[in-house]
């Protein structure tokens, strides 16, 4: 993604910058990605949120895909969900 424009969304006020700018470094290295290719950095972005002590709350993630869902195609939200149903399974895994 590389308009941050999403990250000035009202619903994510109360999200910390600094995992917004973790979310925005994800985004980043993830565009133009395929699944398999997700993985790796799916890894990292995890390794590293736990190595930073950053945990995101039920109510931040949600918050998060539903802005970065906002004015995507249905093959684009798609996308994201399946990337996000990637992450709860590796988060269940660790």
């Amino acid at each position: 993604m590389s308009d941050e424009s999403w990250m000035n969304d009202p619903s994510l006020a109360g999200i910390d910058p600094a995992k917004l700018q973790m979310l925005l470094s994800f985004t980043q290295q993830a565009q133009g990605k395929n699944q398999n290719e997700l993985l790796p950095i799916l890894m990292a972005a995890a390794s590293q949120s736990k190595k930073n002590k950053m945990s995101f709350q039920p109510s931040e993630i949600e918050a998060i895909i539903n802005v970065l869902k906002t004015g995507k195609s249905p093959q684009e939200a798609q996308k994201i969900d399946r990337m996000w149903a990637i992450m709860k399974q590796f988060g269940r895994m660790g």
